[in-house]
């Protein structure tokens, strides 16, 4: 809960919120019940993050409900590689879990540097829907994204190979 100003400086973004499953949070109260659920959230269900860059948070990066997972950045940090980090750190921390074989992440198909993110980590895409959420007043579609733990690692191999040959 030290972490309760920094998320909200994250939720109530309107940049930050424009592909999250909800409008930018209107009031701090709101943000303390978001990060007070993800701290309550049992083990078994979950594992999530907070992510930090030079000293402060500015997002967070897990599943609150295994196996589907998310993120989200806090705009002042966007185009510097820290999604690619703290997804990377997520999808490590995840699948060094037993129960977790597979990690799924439903995506506005509008937000592209996401879709490019997950294609880029492994992800592949398993379907597509129309209409299956509405944020505020607007209505939007989703892609479905999933990787396997047994792709993850093949993947992870593939790149410590590279790097030591």
């Amino acid at each position: 809960m030290d972490d309760l100003d920094d998320m909200h400086a994250v939720l109530s973004h309107p940049l930050a919120m424009r592909w999250w499953a909800t409008p930018p949070h209107a009031d701090i109260e709101q943000t303390r019940a978001w990060l007070q659920s993800m701290v309550d959230s049992p083990r078994e269900l979950s594992e999530d993050f907070v992510v930090e860059h030079q000293g402060r948070v500015v997002g967070k990066a897990g599943a609150w409900r295994l196996p589907g997972f998310g993120y989200i950045l806090h705009p002042d940090v966007w185009g510097r590689g820290l999604a690619t980090e703290a997804v990377g750190a997520f999808l490590n921390a995840a699948f060094a879990r037993p129960d977790v074989p597979r990690l799924e992440a439903d995506v506005d198909p509008r937000n592209l540097a996401s879709l490019r993110l997950l294609e880029k980590l492994g992800f592949v895409e398993t379907g597509r829907a129309s209409g299956t959420w509405t944020v505020g007043e607007e209505l939007c579609d989703s892609v479905y994204m999933a990787l396997t733990a047994t792709a993850w690692a093949a993947r992870r191999q593939v790149t410590a190979d590279a790097l030591n040959p």
